[in-house]
């Protein structure tokens, strides 16, 4: 699996973490990233896309101005910072890559690798 995500945890209400996704064996240089989220019984949610340069990010309604897309294309890695956390951001986060730009954002079927998700849990 090309892509790892890390960084999920316990945190409450209010509080930050900021996840990782890390590339082994795809240099992300080429490729936009995006992060997602999915609950038991849902669909997977599309969150944040940035292009393959950093030049754009996009955002759902959902986190815009609580969540904080980046990248370090030199390290190979993408990240999500995520303040102001809620009970509801509560899920398995995953990051995943497709080619160049973000597409129409949140088409899962755009995206050519996944990372394995992360657990995010939000406590009231």
């Amino acid at each position: 699996v090309p892509l790892q995500a890390s960084g999920g945890g316990l945190v409450q209400a209010g509080g930050s973490l900021r996840l990782s996704c890390a590339a082994s064996g795809l240099n992300l240089d080429n490729w936009a990233i995006g992060w997602f989220r999915q609950v038991p019984g849902k669909e997977r949610e599309g969150l944040s896309c940035i292009t393959s340069s950093g030049g754009r990010q996009y955002y759902a309604d959902a986190v815009k101005g609580r969540f904080t897309i980046s990248r370090d294309n030199a390290n190979n890695t993408a990240y999500l910072q995520m303040n102001g956390l809620k009970p509801e951001d509560t899920a398995l986060y995953y990051c995943a890559a497709q080619p160049f730009g973000c597409g129409s954002n949140w088409n899962v079927h755009e995206y050519d690798y996944w990372g394995q998700g992360t657990l995010v849990t939000v406590s009231s």
